[in-house]
């Protein structure tokens, strides 16, 4: 989403907005809702956070705090 190069699932962080709006950093892959991908590279997140585009694929607001959870998942990789 970040860079727009093409990556194995296997190599993306998936993130899911369920049905309550709910949104939260999908491990495994298999959670139910609307999901998104990005590369598991900070600067790819940091591409994300500044255009918004993570907002605008799953309309909503993303919070700082979720953000700051994907920063916790690609640093401690």
């Amino acid at each position: 989403m970040g860079c727009n190069s093409k990556k194995d699932k296997r190599d993306l962080i998936r993130i899911v907005k369920n049905k309550e709006n709910k949104i939260s950093i999908d491990r495994i892959g298999k959670q139910e809702g609307r999901g998104a991908y990005i590369c598991d590279d900070i600067q790819c997140l940091e591409r994300v956070i500044k255009s918004k585009r993570l907002e605008k694929v799953l309309d909503i607001k993303i919070s700082e705090e979720i953000y700051e959870n994907l920063r916790g998942v690609i640093l401690d990789k």
